[in-house]
């Protein structure tokens, strides 16, 4: 039988998981969803997705694709396997895509959100989905910094060392602080993201927000190209991969 390519639109809570990609010494989104997939279609399944997300990230819309010759509809698998997938992975959406459709070889945006959590003290509930700060934030300073980085700029700076890409360029499209009650968002609109790129971004804009760096040094940290010149990597669990954007279909 002719096989047919699925796309899933996958939602998950990535606290308990090793992070999107195959592991050998944990589980991951990408094992949890073969291995239900195998189970649910009878026949050996391995998904391809367009977003590694690390461990102790989040996602509202990554995406998958798979080949199978199951007679089910496509637009009936997320029904089925939400059934079988452990509670903190949801498919949102399943649909037939053309057999040559790639998420990694198909022109998309995606949108990142980053939360920090301002106070006095940790919000308990909140400690999986925000980075806690004490200190005060200059919010506008850190806008003024996140200007420099809108634009087509070569992030290597920005890249986790030892990242093997053929190119470090990127296209950000915008970068927006928006303060939610104790929350501050940053959310982040790109072609594409290097290794731990936005998590070097927010931790390089906390910086700034704490008067470690001025927001014009932001042009000085692309320029160099070294990682060294960037600040931390802001920590894994205030980051949700929001959404993606197709821009054209093969």
């Amino acid at each position: 039988m002719e096989k047919k390519r699925v796309r899933l639109t996958v939602a998950y809570d990535g606290t308990a998981y090793h992070g999107w990609q195959l592991q050998e010494n944990g589980i991951t989104i990408e094992s949890e969803l073969n291995r239900c997939l195998t189970q649910l279609l009878g026949e050996p399944i391995q998904v391809i997705g367009a977003s590694r997300t690390d461990a102790g990230v989040h996602a509202l819309g990554n995406i998958a694709v798979f080949d199978t010759a199951a007679r089910m509809p496509a637009e009936k698998i997320s029904y089925a396997l939400n059934q079988r997938l452990p509670e903190d992975i949801r498919i949102q959406r399943s649909e037939e895509v053309p057999r040559d459709w790639h998420p990694r070889h198909v022109k998309s945006r995606k949108t990142y959100e980053y939360r920090i959590y301002r106070g006095a003290f940790s919000m308990p509930t909140r400690r999986l989905y925000t980075y806690f700060t004490y200190h005060e934030l200059d919010v506008e300073a850190m806008d003024r910094a996140a200007r420099y980085l809108e634009g087509e700029h070569d992030f290597k700076s920005f890249c986790q060392t030892g990242a093997q890409v053929e190119s470090t360029v990127r296209h950000i499209y915008s970068i927006e602080l928006c303060e939610q009650g104790a929350e501050l968002v940053l959310r982040i609109c790109g072609s594409g993201f290097l290794y731990n790129m936005v998590r070097i971004i927010v931790g390089t804009l906390l910086e700034v927000g704490r008067g470690r760096r001025s927001p014009e040094d932001m042009e000085a940290v692309l320029a160099a190209c070294d990682r060294r010149a960037a600040g931390p990597t802001a920590p894994a669990q205030g980051l949700t991969l929001m959404k993606y954007e197709f821009l054209e279909e093969r």
